[in-house]
């Protein structure tokens, strides 16, 4: 099938800019693609530029969770154009915060990969709400089989 064919090249880009993430523990990369499948914009977790990025601060459990930057809110703040109609591909399912930034852009499909078990031990309350919020805005959640 031709989308499963682009999906897996753009998820194989996603985990390629999810590897420049400098969190030594979670790795998570995204990208943007229009209708062409033209890639539009890419991001990856990560604290804010200017923020100390060393080990050190991640390792810091509670500061990490609060100031690092999720891989689909940077591609989305990286884009700086209309992400109408757009898929983005990512390779963690998407937190509720993320999810309603997808939907509130624009974006109409994510592609991502089944949660494992300890995905859904430690966020599954996040996908589950991140799905609900996905479906009410008509946004379609593909889980590739990778």
């Amino acid at each position: 099938m031709m989308i499963e064919k682009w999906d897996r090249r753009f998820m194989d880009m996603a985990k390629l800019v999810g590897s420049w993430s400098k969190d030594p523990s979670t790795k998570v990369g995204a990208v943007v693609v229009d209708s062409d499948n033209r890639v539009i914009s890419v991001g990856y977790n990560g604290f804010a530029k200017g923020v100390d990025d060393s080990n050190e601060r991640y390792e810091m459990r509670e500061f990490k969770y609060a100031a690092v930057i999720h891989a689909e809110e940077n591609a989305i703040l990286f884009a700086n154009q209309n992400l109408d109609g757009c898929t983005i591909y990512v390779l963690f399912p998407p937190c509720s915060n993320c999810a309603a930034k997808i939907a509130q852009c624009g974006i109409k499909r994510v592609v991502t990969l089944q949660p494992t078990e300890e995905q859904l031990k430690r966020w599954g309350d996040s996908f589950n709400i991140a799905t609900i919020i996905l479906k009410e805005t008509n946004v379609e959640l593909c889980f590739l089989n990778y």
